[in-house]
């Protein structure tokens, strides 16, 4: 049985997913140094998890190796769960992947997250010069997975060729890692490798709501974990009056627009976005976009978020919040620790 809004805050759990957005009239060094400020700020909030996510040949998004950032968001934080949202694994080596995963968990133990996708992050080109002449692609994907799984767990994988292959160093604890997706395929791919799933809404607010149904219904124990768990992650702008949350999302609509257009750019001002001519089919697909962002007040945006979780059924909250300003941004996530009773 579902719990009623009220009842299911307490027990809640909120996190980030951080894009590290570059700013019209700003640069990509500015954007990591945002990124850095907001992950401290969060940890102090009470936030449970921050996750960077990886894009590639990008002016509009900085985080191109969330395992790099990592490194040093680590130094900067102490109690939050910091990951990747997520490695596009297709692009790369699982045994490099553990490595690296495994070097961060001994920086850091107790608080590593690896989230893995199948997506590109990219264009065609960009991602075919990642995988530099490799045919290993996204058809291997949950045979990569696998080996994956193996190689942090310090067991065999599943590969010919790789069956005495074991990633250093050793840890105590290993890495808590995540499949990543926004289509029935990767809850599929996660229920099978028996991995907890998070579901970007953000990137695909058309979803059917019982995804997380359709997981659980499919999900088989794995190394890893033993019972299905969620999280969905959901655009967000909260602020003290509603009329300013949706002036700070007119950004956000621009961006959409240029980024149907194929060339979003870099995140707009509010006043490029209230002057920008957009066209009668720019503004149906902003408005059919409209309902699917939690944007409003604190009360109004944890009650969409709640009603978000209680309808998918989502044990995590992740929350993605893009605005021109960068104290802006700041103030959303303090507004929503506030009023969901952060522990901080």
């Amino acid at each position: 049985m579902c719990l009623p809004p009220d009842l299911a805050a307490p027990n809640m759990k909120l996190s980030v997913l951080d894009q590290s957005p570059i700013r019209s009239g700003s640069t990509a060094t500015a954007a990591l140094q945002e990124t850095l400020a907001l992950a401290k700020q969060c940890d102090e909030l009470g936030y449970h998890r921050y996750w960077l996510a990886e894009h590639h040949a990008s002016d509009a998004l900085a985080g191109c190796s969330p395992e790099v950032l990592l490194g040093r968001l680590g130094a900067e934080t102490r109690r939050l769960r910091i990951g990747s949202g997520g490695i596009m694994l297709p692009h790369y080596s699982p045994y490099k992947v553990a490595e690296n995963f495994k070097l961060l968990e001994t920086l850091y133990p107790g608080r590593i997250d690896l989230g893995v996708g199948r997506a590109p992050g990219t264009d065609p080109f960009t991602a075919a010069a990642l995988r530099y002449g490799s045919t290993v692609g996204p058809q291997h994907f949950p045979r990569m997975v696998a080996d994956l799984q193996a190689l942090l767990n310090d067991t065999q994988p599943a590969t010919r060729g790789m069956e005495g292959a074991r990633a250093f160093p050793l840890v105590d604890e290993v890495p808590e890692i995540w499949m990543l997706g926004s289509s029935e395929d990767s809850a599929g791919f996660a229920a099978d490798a028996g991995l907890p799933y998070s579901f970007a809404y953000f990137i695909n607010p058309s979803i059917r709501t019982d995804i997380f149904q359709l997981y659980r219904g499919r999900f088989q124990p794995g190394p890893n974990l033993q019972e299905p768990h969620t999280s969905l992650c959901v655009f967000t702008i909260c602020a003290e009056q509603e009329d300013e949350a949706w002036r700070l999302s007119k950004s956000r609509d621009l961006w959409f627009v240029r980024l149907l257009q194929g060339a979003p750019g870099p995140v707009p001002t509010v006043q490029e976005a209230i002057d920008y001519p957009y066209a009668d089919a720019e503004l149906r697909a902003i408005e059919a976009n409209r309902d699917k962002r939690a944007v409003g007040t604190p009360a109004q945006v944890k009650a969409k978020l709640l009603s978000l979780a209680e309808e998918f059924g989502a044990d995590e909250l992740m929350l993605l919040t893009i605005t021109h300003d960068p104290a802006a941004r700041a103030r959303s996530y303090a507004l929503l620790a506030a009023e969901f009773g952060l522990a901080a």
